[in-house]
């Protein structure tokens, strides 16, 4: 197994071994060709809160394009902390975070444009219905009446939630507020698509649509940094995987370097010891 790119592990249990992030070596992606080109940088990333408690320290690694990458940890381990701060909810003062080669501090605008989140638990217009909150998304991000009409027409097929676009978000299920969710992220087409716990609430087909998703913007280029504690998913879906534990990487790399042979649950309970 292998220690961090940017911050050494205290742990006497992982060894130390490249995960090629630094020379542009992506051969373990699913992309097409494009791959190579860092589309999220997070460098000596920290955050302390009021009381001084650091709540995520110093982390460093590189999510290139085709990446699917998986940022694995337990509750409280600094996953959301992190995430939040690539997406710009978060602000942040040590450290830098880079999307597509633009600060998230300085440039968070043309972050955003090329980024899309989906939090664990979606916070939607409850008094819009679904087509008039997907049509508002299109407006923030400037897409053409026909893009919008063609994208939210093939994602609503996609997740089976076409009946009820005409139908007040504040009826929906948790399933379907995060099918929504899920829709108005992909609506920009995002180089970049961020994602914490993304198959909570979602049924067995949506679930594996999402995924299929995933892997097919990767095969285009874009990259996704996702948590999860859904390990064989991570395991199926994952050609790179990041664990965190009390703030800090304990490891960052190709998925095969970290489990060596074994499955990603046996090799995430023996690097948590």
């Amino acid at each position: 197994m292998e220690s961090t790119e940017g911050s050494t592990t205290n742990s006497n249990k992982i060894h130390n071994i490249s995960d090629g992030t630094a020379n542009g070596n992506t051969a373990d992606s699913i992309s097409d060709g494009t791959a190579g080109k860092a589309v999220l940088e997070i460098m000596n990333y920290s955050k302390s809160y009021g009381n001084g408690k650091l709540a995520v320290d110093n982390v460093s690694l590189s999510v290139m394009s085709g990446d699917i990458y998986g940022f694995i940890g337990h509750n409280g381990a600094g996953k959301s902390t992190t995430i939040r701060a690539v997406v710009g909810v978060l602000d942040f003062t040590e450290g830098e975070i880079l999307i597509d080669g633009h600060s998230v501090k300085d440039e968070p605008i043309d972050c955003k444009r090329v980024t899309a989140y989906i939090p664990d638990n979606p916070d939607l217009y409850e008094n819009l219905t679904g087509i008039q909150y997907l049509n508002f998304i299109s407006d923030v991000f400037a897409i053409s009446a026909s893009d919008r009409d063609e994208r939210i027409r093939r994602y609503a097929d996609m997740f089976e939630i076409t009946d009820a676009l005409g139908s007040l978000i504040s009826s929906y299920s948790h399933g379907m507020k995060q099918k929504a969710a899920i829709i108005s992220a992909l609506i920009h087409e995002p180089k970049l698509l961020v994602l914490d716990e993304p198959f909570v609430g979602l049924d067995p087909k949506a679930s594996f649509t999402l995924k299929e998703i995933m892997r097919d913007m990767c095969r285009r280029g874009c990259a996704v940094f996702f948590s999860t504690h859904v390990l064989d998913v991570a395991e199926k879906l994952c050609n790179k995987v990041a664990i965190i534990r009390q703030g800090s990487l304990i490891f960052s790399g190709t998925m095969e370097a970290f489990t060596e042979g074994h499955s990603l649950e046996e090799a995430f309970l023996e690097a948590d010891k």
